[in-house]
């Protein structure tokens, strides 16, 4: 059954249901809703909404370091004279760049993965920026890696997979505390957890 069969509709709004519907987390009743409410928004909020996702579409790229999504390569991040350049932090996805930013705890640069290593949904390492996370490694100026991955199954196993690949190429290798809940992903953390986590950091 498609979202079409729930109820009968113009061309252009069942089209924009079934779009909204390829949306993660969003089922056929979500994707309903939000076509209505698009059909009764001002025709210049729908077009503002238009645009800025055409904006991400065309202007947001990769940064050549990080990983990390942005405007300019490389990003500001990466750029900024005022981070420890010694610590890495590895995380999953850009949100958790922006929930670790928000703490303000963390001041050494970061490499986002995009994902983890899952076979069951047949994602291996070699579908992650694990690659150019060891160029980066190789010139010996990082000499902490922060393993930042989720507390779940998934992020436990990339954790552990490049524990063993980095092992040689930086003098420490370290985890978030475990102020971070099992099961949960850092961007819905609160900041005060991630604070801590990050400050607890352990040898790994």
């Amino acid at each position: 059954m498609t979202t079409n069969d729930y109820l009968p509709a113009a061309a252009p709004v069942a089209r924009l249901i079934e779009e909204f519907h390829k949306l993660p987390g969003i089922g056929p009743k979500s994707a309903q809703r939000l076509t209505y409410h698009l059909v009764r928004m001002p025709a210049e909020d729908a077009r503002a909404l238009a645009e800025a996702i055409l904006a991400v579409k065309e202007r947001i790229i990769l940064c050549s370091q990080c990983q990390n999504l942005t405007e300019v390569d490389p990003c500001p991040i990466c750029t900024a004279p005022s981070r420890d350049r010694t610590i890495l932090c590895v995380l999953e996805e850009p949100l958790d760049v922006l929930a670790l930013e928000r703490t303000r705890c963390y001041q050494g640069l970061y490499h986002v993965l995009h994902g983890a290593i899952s076979p069951i949904n047949g994602i291996g390492p070699e579908e992650l920026k694990i690659r150019e996370m060891l160029e980066r490694l190789r010139d010996g100026t990082v000499q902490e890696l922060v393993l930042a991955t989720n507390p779940n199954l998934e992020g436990e196993a990339t954790a552990m997979y490049i524990q063993r690949l980095v092992s040689p190429l930086v003098k420490r290798v370290t985890r978030l505390a475990r102020g971070l809940p099992v099961g949960g992903d850092l961007e819905y953390a609160d900041q005060m957890t991630l604070t801590r986590a990050m400050q607890g950091r352990q040898e790994f």
